[in-house]
């Protein structure tokens, strides 16, 4: 068993989880479509790829993807594991504003802030842009 959430039966559990995955696809700029999860997990994966039909399954309330490859799919759609899988948000871990703005720049903090208020799927885009920059 995968882990169920005490309140679902697998039924349920593969439903929630079809469509938490699409949402997130969808999210991430990508088409809800099998081939397309295919073909994104395959070019990152190191293991054996996945077949059409396995991300079909996924997409479509058959199964639910090993941890392994449910760790891989969340990074890809910039989306963390736990809520790919479960749809739970973990309670944010306060933190003291200081820790991160000392020696920031008044702009530098207004642009960080303005990144985290993105939705994921512009998030990705800013990170995929800072990592091309870098390099």
């Amino acid at each position: 068993m995968h882990g169920s959430v005490p309140c679902l039966g697998m039924r349920e559990e593969r439903e929630a989880f079809s469509k938490r995955l699409a949402q997130a696809m969808r999210d991430a700029g990508m088409e809800a479509r099998p081939s397309v999860l295919m073909r994104e997990f395959n070019l990152r994966y190191r293991g054996q790829s996945v077949s059409f039909q396995s991300a079909s399954r996924w997409l479509r309330e058959r199964s639910i993807p090993t941890q392994d490859k449910l760790r891989l799919i969340a990074k890809l759609l910039g989306i963390e594991p736990h809520v790919l899988r479960f749809g739970i948000t973990a309670p944010a871990v306060a933190e003291s504003p200081a820790a991160w703005h000392t020696g920031l720049k008044p702009q530098d903090q207004e642009m960080i802030e303005a990144y985290l208020a993105l939705p994921a799927s512009r998030r990705k885009l800013v990170r995929d842009l800072v990592t091309a920059l870098r390099n």
